[in-house]
Protein backbone atom coordinates (compact mmCIF):
# COMPACT_ATOMS: atom_id res chain seq x y z
CA UNK A 1 0.00 0.00 0.00
CA UNK A 2 2.87 2.60 1.12
CA UNK A 3 4.57 1.79 -2.54
CA UNK A 4 1.30 2.72 -4.81
CA UNK A 5 0.84 5.75 -2.31
CA UNK A 6 4.66 6.66 -3.14
CA UNK A 7 4.07 5.51 -6.94
CA UNK A 8 1.17 7.91 -7.28
CA UNK A 9 2.82 10.76 -5.71
CA UNK A 10 5.92 10.44 -7.92
CA UNK A 11 3.17 10.00 -11.14
CA UNK A 12 1.85 13.56 -9.64
CA UNK A 13 5.01 15.10 -9.36
CA UNK A 14 6.04 14.32 -12.58
CA UNK A 15 3.07 15.89 -14.19
CA UNK A 16 3.21 19.07 -12.56
CA UNK A 17 6.56 19.26 -13.69
CA UNK A 18 5.90 18.54 -17.25
CA UNK A 19 2.61 21.25 -16.74
CA UNK A 20 4.84 23.53 -15.44
CA UNK A 21 7.68 23.56 -18.14
CA UNK A 22 5.07 23.33 -20.88
CA UNK A 23 3.81 26.50 -20.13
CA UNK A 24 7.32 27.78 -19.23
CA UNK A 25 8.63 27.38 -22.69
CA UNK A 26 5.23 28.64 -24.18
CA UNK A 27 5.48 31.82 -22.06
CA UNK A 28 9.57 32.14 -23.54
CA UNK A 29 8.00 31.78 -27.07
CA UNK A 30 5.54 34.57 -26.99
CA UNK A 31 7.44 37.20 -28.88
CA UNK A 32 6.72 41.18 -28.13
CA UNK A 33 5.88 43.34 -30.84
CA UNK A 34 8.07 45.71 -31.72
CA UNK A 35 7.91 49.36 -32.21
CA UNK A 36 8.44 52.36 -34.29
CA UNK A 37 8.94 55.73 -33.41
CA UNK A 38 8.05 58.12 -37.14
CA UNK A 39 8.83 61.33 -37.57
CA UNK A 40 7.97 63.45 -40.66
CA UNK A 41 10.72 66.50 -40.24
CA UNK A 42 10.64 69.69 -41.49
CA UNK A 43 14.12 71.59 -40.73
CA UNK A 44 13.87 75.13 -39.95
CA UNK A 45 16.71 75.84 -38.24
CA UNK A 46 19.69 73.72 -39.35
CA UNK A 47 22.39 75.40 -36.72
CA UNK A 48 19.92 74.31 -34.00
CA UNK A 49 19.39 70.77 -35.16
CA UNK A 50 23.16 69.66 -35.41
CA UNK A 51 22.96 70.48 -31.33
CA UNK A 52 20.16 67.81 -31.22
CA UNK A 53 21.96 65.62 -34.32
CA UNK A 54 25.15 65.48 -32.31
CA UNK A 55 23.46 63.44 -29.34
CA UNK A 56 20.29 61.58 -30.74
CA UNK A 57 22.10 58.57 -31.95
CA UNK A 58 23.59 57.46 -28.78
CA UNK A 59 20.69 58.13 -26.64
CA UNK A 60 18.87 56.07 -29.41
CA UNK A 61 21.78 52.96 -29.10
CA UNK A 62 21.46 53.62 -25.39
CA UNK A 63 17.81 52.09 -25.31
CA UNK A 64 18.57 49.22 -27.72
CA UNK A 65 17.25 51.42 -30.84
CA UNK A 66 17.96 51.79 -33.93
CA UNK A 67 17.60 53.90 -37.47
CA UNK A 68 15.44 51.53 -39.98
CA UNK A 69 15.45 55.04 -42.13
CA UNK A 70 17.37 58.71 -41.36
CA UNK A 71 16.70 61.01 -44.16
CA UNK A 72 17.40 59.78 -47.50
CA UNK A 73 15.20 60.24 -51.16
CA UNK A 74 11.69 59.55 -50.33
CA UNK A 75 8.71 59.08 -53.48
CA UNK A 76 5.51 59.75 -52.54
CA UNK A 77 3.22 56.89 -54.30
CA UNK A 78 -0.01 58.43 -52.79
CA UNK A 79 -0.63 62.00 -51.98
CA UNK A 80 1.87 64.91 -50.94
CA UNK A 81 5.17 64.04 -50.42
CA UNK A 82 6.53 65.18 -46.95
CA UNK A 83 8.22 68.65 -46.65
CA UNK A 84 11.33 67.56 -44.92
CA UNK A 85 12.73 64.09 -44.27
CA UNK A 86 11.36 60.94 -42.86
CA UNK A 87 12.95 59.09 -39.86
CA UNK A 88 11.65 55.70 -38.61
CA UNK A 89 13.91 54.42 -35.50
CA UNK A 90 13.09 50.37 -34.45
CA UNK A 91 12.77 49.53 -30.84
CA UNK A 92 12.03 46.20 -29.22
CA UNK A 93 8.54 47.59 -27.79
CA UNK A 94 6.32 50.04 -27.54
CA UNK A 95 7.15 50.15 -23.56
CA UNK A 96 11.11 50.83 -24.81
CA UNK A 97 10.35 53.19 -27.27
CA UNK A 98 8.41 55.44 -24.35
CA UNK A 99 10.87 54.78 -21.93
CA UNK A 100 13.54 56.46 -24.70
CA UNK A 101 10.89 59.25 -25.45
CA UNK A 102 10.53 59.82 -21.86
CA UNK A 103 13.87 59.43 -20.60
CA UNK A 104 15.60 62.65 -19.25
CA UNK A 105 18.48 62.29 -21.42
CA UNK A 106 16.10 62.88 -24.66
CA UNK A 107 14.21 65.17 -22.72
CA UNK A 108 16.99 67.08 -22.25
CA UNK A 109 18.09 67.53 -26.46
CA UNK A 110 14.36 67.42 -27.34
CA UNK A 111 14.17 71.06 -27.15
CA UNK A 112 16.38 71.36 -30.10
CA UNK A 113 14.66 69.46 -32.21
CA UNK A 114 11.26 71.00 -31.12
CA UNK A 115 12.47 74.70 -31.79
CA UNK A 116 14.53 73.48 -35.08
CA UNK A 117 11.76 71.97 -36.76
CA UNK A 118 8.05 71.61 -37.59
CA UNK A 119 7.52 67.59 -36.87
CA UNK A 120 4.84 64.76 -37.01
CA UNK A 121 6.30 62.54 -34.34
CA UNK A 122 4.22 59.18 -33.26
CA UNK A 123 5.18 55.18 -32.65
CA UNK A 124 3.65 52.55 -34.24
CA UNK A 125 3.14 49.10 -33.12
CA UNK A 126 5.28 46.49 -35.40
CA UNK A 127 3.70 42.71 -36.28
CA UNK A 128 5.06 40.29 -33.56
CA UNK A 129 7.58 37.72 -34.81
CA UNK A 130 5.83 34.33 -35.26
Amino acid sequence: MRTNYKLALAMLAGVLTSVAGTRLIRAQQVKTAPAYVMAEVEVTDPTMLKKYGEQAPQIVASFNGHYVVRGGKTEALEGEPPKGYIVVIGFESVEKAREWYDSPAYTAIRPFRQNATKSRIFIAEGVAPQ
